[in-house]
């Protein structure tokens, strides 16, 4: 399996033509499986990432509601150290993050080299929601923006240019960033939503503004249009199958993260002898 067909890296992403489903020709135990090898190695990469503290991981996971985000995290780092993990969730801003820049909140929970950062949803909600509802942008007291109308197509060019160049700044300072859309047909979102009404113990899920929602599928094609570069390309990964997704993840990351000049930090003669000295010590107690 070769997760690199799902990448994009230029503006030719349509979002009808990526795929929702695949086979990859393995049971669902098999998938488990590969998961949890994935997550191992996961947790061996990130001990050397903490060690080094010269790079970090940022995950970008953006997905149509029901596709799975919060169980993709769940399965995916289920055994990766608590201590090299933050995960940060963006919603709509609250009172306060109106009142700065945009990407003010996002740098409120930057993480440390050394660690992984999830966004469970990210700084592309700004240009998401805001197509969606675009009356959000009226409240932000923005300059020139006073009514719906006065927001053209040029604000979200000049918001993509944004991204673009923060994820670019982000790089020269050592984070590698892997944006990843979970990509579920309608279909299948349709039907985690009955799932949701039917099922008492997933009520708590659903919200009647999830329908609503559902046919913005156009703000994440021209995101990902927008946004897609050869140095920080976007992964669609089919979603309907959620181990199939899972896999398929788990997959890119380890690959990802691997091909990052990672290193245990060098011990110098005189930190040997420290512990050599501390050894003895301890032996003589």
């Amino acid at each position: 399996m070769d997760y690199r067909q799902y990448r994009y890296r230029d503006d030719h992403f349509a979002i009808k033509k990526a795929p929702t489903n695949v086979d990859l020709g393995l049971s669902t135990d098999e998938l488990k499986k590969r998961v949890r090898e994935c997550t191992k190695q996961l947790s061996d990469l990130q001990k050397i990432l903490y060690a080094q503290r010269t790079y970090g991981v940022i995950i970008v996971l953006q997905a149509m509601d029901a596709a799975g985000k919060d169980s993709m995290i769940a399965h995916v780092f289920s055994g990766v150290n608590p201590v090299g993990v933050k995960v940060a969730n963006f919603k709509q801003p609250n009172s306060t993050e109106i009142l700065h820049d945009y990407l003010w909140r996002i740098n409120q929970q930057l993480l440390e080299r050394g660690q992984i950062g999830i966004f469970n949803r990210s700084y592309y909600e700004d240009v998401l929601i805001a197509r969606v509802h675009p009356e959000i942008l009226v409240s932000e007291h923005l300059p020139n923006i006073e009514k719906v109308k006065d927001i053209k197509e040029s604000f979200y060019a000049d918001r993509y240019q944004d991204l673009r160049d923060y994820e670019a700044y982000l790089t020269r300072n050592g984070f590698k960033i892997l944006k990843i859309f979970l990509h579920v047909s309608k279909e299948e979102q349709g039907a985690r939503f009955a799932a949701r009404i039917e099922i008492p113990d997933k009520n708590w899920k659903f919200s009647a503004a999830d329908i609503r929602e559902r046919q913005y599928w156009d703000a994440y094609e021209k995101a990902i249009q927008a946004t897609a570069t050869k140095d920080s390309p976007w992964y669609v990964i089919p979603s309907d199958d959620k181990w199939s997704s899972r896999y398929i993840v788990a997959n890119a990351l380890v690959d990802q993260i691997s091909h990052l000049p990672l290193a245990y930090p060098l011990v110098t003669k005189d930190k040997k002898k420290e512990l050599k000295d501390a050894l003895k010590e301890l032996k003589k107690e």
